[in-house]
């Protein structure tokens, strides 16, 4: 590399103007973080759009119909953009748009939509239709909830507009419109066999099997499981959801609004749990024993003790076997970036366990309190970050040497051109990550990624990272 090209490369700004206050170091100044706003323009930022938020909640409903309502571009963010496996019908894994052209947006995409609705819902006799509002939509300005309501009448299914405009906003508010679409179904269905000792899976989207993992141990402690929301998701059991003893809200984001919606309505309390990590899985099955026991102590007899004897099980068989990948890992540093918060929280406790340390964490969504609570577990030095882009994400590698990230599907390209290992938690993901099991899986994994020898020989060496390394 010449001269010219490192000395430009040295002196290209890593943090935008605009952007300094999305960004804080723990211990170096009081806490103050700017969260939750547009992103800024020519930034490439990681955050999506209404639309993109909206889909990733609404997707994994595998008997509903999914329908696009604009141009093709939008039809990327279809098929196959999370996992979400279902144990039954796989509706969801089909793509469907409109696919509105230039004559569509002078004229309007209404009767394109009614015809196209008319077609997929005699073809695949789905429960339910969602249709999804885009950008050029709101601006032609389709009248989407008449069009919906007239299918509707005519198919006798529920046909729902999710109002997913992506200039709304981000996609904090797209999570907001799929809760707004899911509570028309909430509250339509009949509740008479359901136990009062019961729960719905909220914001676990079963991307590799996770959602069953949950139920699995829910229903060893004698929970039923009335609703996965989204996960293995059906119309029916959303539709009786509202019968439900207790909401356990994982991704606080994407499901959170409907739990208040139905705490409001039906007067379901709602708990926030986390599947990710040892501490917070034990945590999360606790808090619902606790509830019910409390709740309805007369049917809770022993509840408590099945909880403990299973916690007890599983960290038996597990907590071995992360012994002996913490002798390799101990002192090791890990970046995360991820699309909600709560997945921060949890990750941060799982790496300590084993031996090693975050140095940089942020997300997508997170709230100025995410940030705070962050900032109150994480050691001084460490680098919480709000809605970054590829630019920050490499500096703040690169300066805080670390030895793993954790992100997504558009993190992976940085961490290798830098030579750092790479562990995905987002959408795209075959092993399931979650529960004691999930534990596990992330383990092995880290360390399969971080001590693999191919590290000795990338560019990282260029930045002077792990110089011991390079003498070996």
């Amino acid at each position: 590399m010449t001269e010219t090209a490192t000395a430009t490369r040295e002196a290209r700004p890593a943090i935008f103007e605009e952007r300094k206050d999305q960004i804080h170091r723990i211990g170096s100044e009081p806490f103050s973080m700017a969260c939750n706003r547009d992103s800024l323009a020519g930034a490439v930022s990681q955050r999506a759009c209404v639309f993109c938020g909206s889909r990733v909640v609404l997707y994994p409903i595998a008997d509903a119909l999914h329908l696009v309502h604009g141009p093709i571009g939008c039809a990327a963010y279809t098929w196959d953009i999370r996992g979400a496996l279902s144990s039954g019908p796989e509706l969801h894994r089909l793509s469907f748009s409109t696919d509105l052209q230039e004559l569509d947006v002078i004229f309007g995409g209404e009767k394109k939509l009614a015809k196209a609705l008319d077609e997929l819902i005699a073809r695949h006799s789905p429960k339910a239709a969602f249709v999804y509002s885009t950008c050029i939509v709101g601006l032609i300005g389709d009248d989407l909830g008449a069009v919906c309501k007239a299918a509707s009448l005519r198919h006798g299914i529920p046909v729902i507009p999710v109002q997913s405009e992506g200039f709304k906003g981000n996609k904090r508010e797209g999570y907001q419109a799929a809760c707004k679409a899911m509570r028309q179904l909430v509250g339509t269905g009949d509740i008479s066999d359901i136990s009062p000792l019961s729960v719905n899976i909220m914001g676990d989207f079963n991307l590799a099997g996770e959602t069953w993992i949950i139920k699995r141990y829910l229903e060893r402690m004698g929970i039923q499981v009335v609703a996965g929301i989204t996960g293995d998701g059906r119309v029916d059991d959303l539709r009786r959801a509202h019968g439900a003893g207790l909401n356990m809200v994982q991704c606080s984001g994407s499901t959170q609004d409907l739990a208040k919606m139905m705490r409001d309505d039906f007067g379901i309390p709602f708990v926030r749990v986390s599947w990710i990590g040892i501490e917070d899985v034990a945590e999360s099955l606790y808090a619902v024993a606790d509830h019910f026991e409390l709740k309805h102590p007369e049917l809770a007899s022993g509840l408590v003790e099945r909880t403990a004897e299973l916690v007890r099980d599983e960290l038996s068989n597990l907590m071995p076997k992360l012994a002996e990948y913490r002798r390799d890992l101990e002192g090791k540093r890990a970046a995360v970036y991820v699309g909600g918060s709560f997945k921060a929280f949890s990750l941060v406790k799982a790496f300590r366990h084993l031996g090693m340390e975050v140095v940089i964490v942020g997300s997508q969504t997170g709230t100025e309190e995410d940030y705070r609570e962050l900032a109150a577990i994480c050691a001084p030095g460490t680098i919480v970050v709000d809605d970054a882009n590829p630019l920050e994400l490499s500096a703040f590698i690169k300066e805080k040497d670390v030895d793993i990230f954790v992100g997504g599907v558009k993190e992976r390209p940085i961490a290798f051109k830098l030579g750092v290992g790479f562990c995905d938690h987002n959408h795209e993901r075959k092993i399931a990550l979650e529960g004691f099991e999930g534990m596990l899986n992330f383990a092995k994994e880290i360390h399969a990624s971080v001590m693999s020898p191919i590290w000795r020989f990338v560019p990282r060496r260029e930045f002077g990272l792990n110089k011991k390394d390079a003498e070996v």
